[in-house]
């Protein structure tokens, strides 16, 4: 355990000093994530103009909370396996005695840490601009909220990561993602709660993982009822699915690779 912990702190120390090399980029990806404060406007106005279950401050604080579930959850390992597989820079990482996973792990860790200040920045900016929407949620919410938020970034992670280990079979496994994330854009509550779906559509995306990793952290925040023993139940079948898939695609993948580009 002591010299995991000691490869932890100098995996997180280094990866954090390279990532504050690049703080005007880390405010611009923060910047990149404000795709739910643009469609939190469209559904205000739907709640103002129609009768909607949710009211325009439910949508405000809602789309709030998705904002900083997606802060804490953005996943980027697809593009830098790939990379590494194609230009073979693979291959002098797996001379080390350690999973090359964690370096990616670490390294999206602090990236979390070094984009913190930033998103503090804008959440007091949001306020100022909708002070009727400040609110104090109860320490329980924050405590459930902050479990669920690290669920749903390892099953992210691990989803994404799953998919680039395709990498040592095809030149392009991030177009699997980008498939992916149509259907994570849609039915994961980025673009609307879930409340808004058809009840029968609804029952049947709950037992989808994309849920998981925005509406239902994001609704414990502000409150909405969520399920959340069932919720918990749902991310650990999927996390148990895709940890044997990664698993054993990885094995046979290192059978495979041959690095290319070295």
């Amino acid at each position: 355990m002591r010299r995991a912990w000691k490869i932890t702190q100098a995996l997180l120390s280094v990866y954090y000093a390279y990532m504050l090399e690049y703080r005007a980029e880390l405010l611009l990806w923060a910047l990149s994530g404000s795709l739910p404060l643009i469609l939190m406007g469209v559904w205000i106005q739907a709640a103002q103009g129609g009768q909607l279950s949710l009211s325009p401050i439910d949508f405000v604080r809602y789309f709030l909370a998705v904002f900083i579930v997606r802060q804490i959850t953005v996943v980027w390992v697809i593009w830098e396996f790939e990379k590494e597989v194609v230009e073979g820079k693979l291959s002098p990482r797996l001379l080390q005695p350690l999973d090359p996973v964690w370096h990616h792990v670490t390294s999206h860790v602090s990236e979390r840490l070094a984009r913190l200040p930033f998103v503090g920045g804008l959440i007091i900016l949001f306020f100022l601009l909708y002070p009727q929407a400040a609110w104090i949620p109860p320490l329980s919410n924050i405590l459930l909220f902050s479990l669920a938020t690290a669920i749903a970034f390892a099953l992210r992670f691990l989803i994404q990561h799953t998919f680039a280990l395709f990498a040592f079979w095809i030149e392009r496994a991030s177009a699997i993602e980008q498939f992916w994330f149509l259907l994570y854009l849609f039915l994961s509550g980025l673009v609307a709660p879930l409340e808004m779906f058809p009840p029968a559509v609804r029952n049947v995306v709950l037992w989808t993982p994309f849920p998981y990793m925005v509406h239902f952290p994001a609704s414990l925040l502000v409150g909405l009822p969520v399920n959340f023993g069932q919720g918990c139940l749902v991310m650990a079948g999927w996390g148990l699915l895709f940890l044997g898939l990664n698993r054993w695609l990885w094995r046979q993948g290192l059978k495979q690779y041959s690095g290319m580009g070295a």
